[in-house]
């Protein structure tokens, strides 16, 4: 049988990964060098047909990436090939699983996806990870990811692992070196001379399009994606993706793609999402005074990370003014605007606005309209689609904003 289909679902766990499962599926999240959809596409050799992301997500439209769909929609013509979108398989580790007949899929006691036959219909519970159908299984090797945090946690070991898939290139004149890691400059990539190359504990992989200026400093494992910008400090055990541009103090962090720190600040052990834009000198805590694990306020609800080491998660399209201050743990829904300086609180609804002293709501039609404006600077247009997707996320998240105001 072969899988003439492939569709990434997001279980009831992934479509918890807050602040970026409101206007994202977990399979475009950037892990080590590539987005989890597209590592699965490389190791099983499949272009992803969609995601199974909820009724939300629906018109989720990105460049170079599948969008959202539904079961019904998927039909039951043609063998199809389901899988986890946190599910990361290991590099050449596919067996072959054509057994002839619907198949199970497993990662050690995990149900990770299911083949299914032309003419069969995969069970809804299977995808929301209830109870699976009594199907014959074959392993896979991989890992599932759990939490959004333990993405960025291990975030390096990924990239360092990535190394081995690059091949080493020559250093650039005028650029100094320390360690016997992996170097890889991609053509057409520009690393200035003076820049520093620490790669003692990894690879530095700069990809096509890309840029780091002098005078900079980049500490490996440290991806830095296509066309992305370095404009200069410390950048050390981070991801960035498409389109970037960095400044300042970055550590072990994940920036989603197209996102703006071009000033001085710090931004360590966190996730930024697509088009976050950070003032100047916008930083943020990720260590506790009392060095105790980091607990984090999302939703109503506080969850035990269990690490000790945790910045802040910002939504996509996410903007802070100059000077803002994130304490350890913050979460920054969607699309918020903060600024005035100072801290505002740890857990803030998608689509806020203002900061320390006060949060209120940010107007829909405004957003949209910067937002636009924000994307077609880099040549993105925000489509039809896009624009009833937020609406959505801004009408179901309206009462979590509610509860912020002021009576």
């Amino acid at each position: 049988m072969n899988p003439g289909r492939l569709f990434l679902y997001d279980d009831a766990v992934a479509r918890n990964w807050q602040p970026f499962s409101l206007t994202r599926p977990t399979g475009e999240m950037l892990f080590g060098t590539e987005t989890l959809r597209a590592r699965i596409e490389r190791v099983f050799g499949m272009a992803c047909s969609g995601h199974l992301a909820g009724g939300g997500l629906l018109g989720f439209e990105e460049p170079d990436a599948p969008g959202c769909t539904t079961l019904k929609r998927t039909g039951v013509t043609g063998a199809r090939l389901y899988l986890n979108s946190r599910f990361v398989p290991e590099e050449g580790a596919v067996p072959p699983i054509d057994n002839g007949g619907a198949t199970l899929l497993t990662a050690g006691s995990a149900v990770v996806g299911a083949l299914v036959p032309h003419g069969v219909q995969v069970p809804a519970a299977l995808l929301a990870a209830e109870e699976p159908p009594a199907w014959p299984q074959v392993p896979l090797a991989g890992e599932v990811l759990h939490t959004v945090w333990g993405l960025m946690a291990s975030s390096g070991d990924r990239i360092r692992s990535d190394g081995a898939r690059y091949g080493g290139t020559d250093v650039p004149a005028g650029v100094h070196v320390v360690g016997s890691g992996v170097v890889s400059v991609a053509e057409g990539a520009q690393v200035e001379p003076g820049v520093f190359l620490d790669l003692s504990a990894g690879p530095v992989i700069v990809s096509r399009g890309a840029r780091v200026q002098a005078p900079a400093r980049i500490v490996g494992p440290t991806y830095v994606g296509p066309d992305s910008l370095v404009l200069g400090g410390v950048v050390a055990g981070s991801a960035i993706g498409p389109g970037c541009r960095i400044r300042g103090e970055v550590e072990s962090s994940v920036i989603l793609g197209f996102a703006n720190k071009a000033h001085d600040g710090f931004l360590g052990h966190s996730i930024a999402g697509r088009w976050v834009n950070l003032g100047a000198m916008t930083s943020n805590s990720d260590l506790k005074n009392t060095y105790g694990v980091v607990r984090l306020r999302t939703g109503g609800s506080v969850v035990d990370t269990g690490l000790l080491k945790v910045g802040c998660f910002l939504g996509d399209h996410v903007r802070t003014g100059i000077g803002t201050l994130l304490n350890t743990g913050t979460v920054v829904g969607a699309g918020s605007n903060l600024f005035g300086g100072g801290m505002p609180p740890r857990d803030i609804p998608p689509f806020s606005w203002g900061g320390e002293r006060e949060l209120g709501e940010y107007r829909l039609d405004r957003f949209l309209e910067t937002a636009a404006r924000v994307m077609g600077r880099r040549g993105v247009p925000m489509t039809d689609r896009t624009r009833r997707l937020y609406r959505r996320a801004f009408s179901s998240t309206a009462p979590l904003r509610a509860s912020t105001q002021p009576s």
